[in-house]
């Protein structure tokens, strides 16, 4: 195994903190980068995800628990990280981890600036993991870790220039040119979520008002029901029977089910998401000019009942519309696990640091055996 363990841990601890710790070094390359499988994690507002990952992209194992409540401190989600890496290290051998944090990372990819949906501030995410863990580790924003995914291995392969946008609890945003993701000068940049589309609008977990989260989101789109539901609207009387009178489990999967199955209501709340999607769309294609738009995250599930939408108005709103090329949208193939993929893909860049470290750890033990051995020989032969 690659991922060592303290056996000398108090007693009653429900798993041991691991021993040692390599520093990251990061490479450039994706194709140079050692083939050996990683663990990517990737952690949202409702869910952390981790899995090991190989160099072609396939997942060879999930696991999967609930986000700690946010009012919990930062501790608690470094915790649940770690229980799901040394969980999988028990069956695979793990050369590095690579963490897509739903927050602002710095430029170093170290800390967690700042994240809405978690009790995150200034959080030196990446030293405090590496130093429960013995292998490098890497942070990026979980919407750079899908864009990365996505032009390596799903819908924005051979594109040169693509816009993700992840729709999950809020809306993430990453850009990528030339196989190179652009962070920005603070490491920061593709927070397209929290453009104001609406001055003095719904109020945002980041503080401000009139984010475009709070229109094209699973929150926006839940909170949308919801609040037709509690005001006992006639168009809600599907999605209440549905939930046997209880508004506070309605949830977005269970809006894009309901729609699938022909729930007037749902499908209407679906194309209003759609609707702001392309509005933001056409605004990011007038400054960036990409050749794809990429549309992942838990929403995204919603498929054409919200990205047909979404094409509709992004052609009505599109600076110089009939007069100059069209971006295409297309919804991410490699759905919720396209985070969680990217950061382990990412992670396997730091690798060879490690692979490098243990070769010399096992070069060294085999250096002592064959020396033990030849002066066994030598006293034996005496």
């Amino acid at each position: 195994m690659s991922t060592y363990r303290d056996f000398t841990a108090p007693i009653g601890s429900r798993r041991a903190p691991v021993l040692r710790t390599v520093g990251p070094r990061e490479r450039r390359s994706h194709l140079t980068a050692p083939r050996v499988p990683t663990v990517g994690i990737d952690i949202g507002g409702t869910k952390v995800m981790a899995g090991v990952v190989d160099a072609d992209g396939n997942i060879l194992e999930r696991v999967r628990t609930e986000t700690p409540d946010k009012s919990k401190s930062p501790k608690v989600v470094e915790d649940t990280i770690v229980e799901l890496v040394l969980d999988l290290s028990d069956r695979h051998d793990v050369h590095a981890v690579g963490i897509g944090a739903a927050g602002w990372v710095d430029a170093d990819r170290n800390r967690v600036l700042f994240a809405p949906h978690l009790s995150w501030r200034n959080e030196p995410l990446r030293d405090r993991i590496a130093g429960r863990l013995a292998v490098p580790v890497l942070v990026d924003n979980d919407a750079n870790t899908a864009a990365w995914a996505e032009w390596r291995f799903g819908a924005g392969r051979d594109e040169d220039h693509l816009v993700m946008i992840t729709l999950g609890t809020g809306i993430g945003g990453a850009i990528l040119e030339d196989g190179q993701v652009k962070r920005g000068k603070y490491g920061v940049a593709g927070e397209f979520g929290h453009m104001q589309v609406v001055p003095g609008g719904h109020r945002c977990p980041c503080g401000n008002r009139g984010c475009w989260e709070q229109y094209s989101s699973g929150n926006a789109l839940v909170r949308e029901a919801k609040e037709l539901a509690a005001a006992d609207s006639p168009v809600a009387y599907g999605i209440i029977e549905h939930v046997k009178g209880q508004i506070g489990d309605i949830t977005g999967p269970m809006i894009t089910e309901l729609a699938r199955d022909g729930d007037a209501m749902c499908i209407e709340l679906l194309q209003d998401i759609g609707q702001w999607l392309g509005v933001g769309i056409a605004n990011l294609a007038a400054a960036l000019d990409p050749s794809c738009f990429v549309i992942g995250g838990g929403v995204s599930a919603a498929d054409d009942l919200l990205i047909g939408p979404a094409r509709d108005a992004f052609k009505r709103h599109l600076t110089g519309r009939g007069y100059r090329p069209e971006a295409r949208i297309t919804r991410a193939q490699l759905g919720p696990e396209a985070g969680m993929v990217g950061a382990a893909d990412l992670a396997r860049l730091v690798a060879r640091r490690f692979r490098r470290a243990n070769r010399r750890r096992v070069e060294r033990y085999e250096r002592y055996a064959r020396f033990a051995e030849a002066r066994r020989t030598s006293q034996g032969s005496a």
